[in-house]
């Protein structure tokens, strides 16, 4: 019983005093700026600049479902379908802290939806995007990751948080997965020339509904201090295009873990090349793919 509750309860409490520790560090330090978008007239004028240089840009919506691997080959097949280039995925879906189940193919919804959703997209859009990098700007992969990877744990035989579910833990064990996965694709991408690049990125604290599976106290008191302390949506969307588009991922910059935008060094078990490379055999095995 007591093992039961430390499996269940540590990873809590690890998880609720980091987002503490991150919303200090947060609070003190600047935020990401893009250029454009601090008022309406300037945010109008970035809007006709683009419109008179693009004179056919539009934007589209496609449906995916990363909850299912059906629907990720779908989408795949519908975007390949469209002969269209791809410069930059952003692997940014996510759930936190939700009820113990399975997605449609079986597998833990925290692993499934957060990592192994997007692993299969990023293979399936692979040729695409490094096609697309070797006609100019070299294309980006960036998974939206978390602090919550630093208490994670890659438990290769049990994935899918089998012998003792914990939430919290399955939440950190699917961050930690997408930084190992982040840097193992970038470094079997890392050749002279290479046309794409991946890294991980941490948008920070940000004030959306991916909460509402905490714990009722913390979440009731989550929503008062979130409005005052939180980072808006656009302000954490910041932290992702940061990543997506600035000069200081380009080429053999790229890579890392990102935040506030800047390269910050995270836990040794992301840089264990081992580890690396079991899980990405390991999710190979489980997608089909080998």
């Amino acid at each position: 019983m007591l093992a039961v509750l430390r499996l269940c309860l540590l990873p809590a409490v690890r998880l609720y005093l980091l987002g503490l520790r991150v919303l200090l560090s947060q609070l003190c330090g600047r935020p990401v700026r893009l250029s454009g978008g601090r008022d309406e007239q300037e945010g109008l004028r970035a809007i006709r600049r683009i419109c008179e240089e693009y004179t056919e840009a539009k934007v589209e919506f496609m449906k995916l479902d990363l909850a299912s691997l059906q629907s990720v080959h779908q989408f795949v097949t519908n975007f390949k379908d469209r002969n269209l280039q791809l410069n930059i995925l952003v692997n940014n879906a996510g759930v936190m802290l939700v009820p113990e189940g399975c997605t449609e193919d079986g597998f833990e919804r925290h692993f499934g939806i957060n990592y192994l959703g997007h692993f299969l997209l990023t293979w399936l859009l692979l040729d695409i995007l490094k096609d697309s990098g070797k006609c100019g700007r070299v294309s980006r992969v960036v998974n939206v990751s978390s602090a919550a990877h630093r208490i994670g744990e890659i438990q290769l035989s049990d994935l899918n948080s089998r012998q003792h579910y914990s939430a919290h833990a399955a939440y950190c064990q699917s961050k930690l997965a997408q930084l190992l996965f982040s840097s193992h694709l970038h470094q079997e991408l890392q050749n002279p020339g290479s046309p794409l690049t991946s890294c991980a990125v941490d948008p920070g604290m940000v004030d959306t509904a991916l909460y509402r599976h905490l714990w009722t106290p913390i979440f009731w008191a989550q929503g008062a201090v979130a409005r005052l302390l939180f980072r808006t949506p656009a302000e954490g969307a910041t932290t992702v295009l940061h990543a997506a588009l600035s000069p200081d991922l380009e080429g053999e910059c790229g890579g890392g873990y990102w935040a506030s935008g800047q390269r910050q060094i995270t836990i040794p078990p992301t840089l264990d090349p081992q580890l690396q490379l079991d899980l990405w055999k390991t999710s190979l095995q489980l997608l089909g793919l080998q």
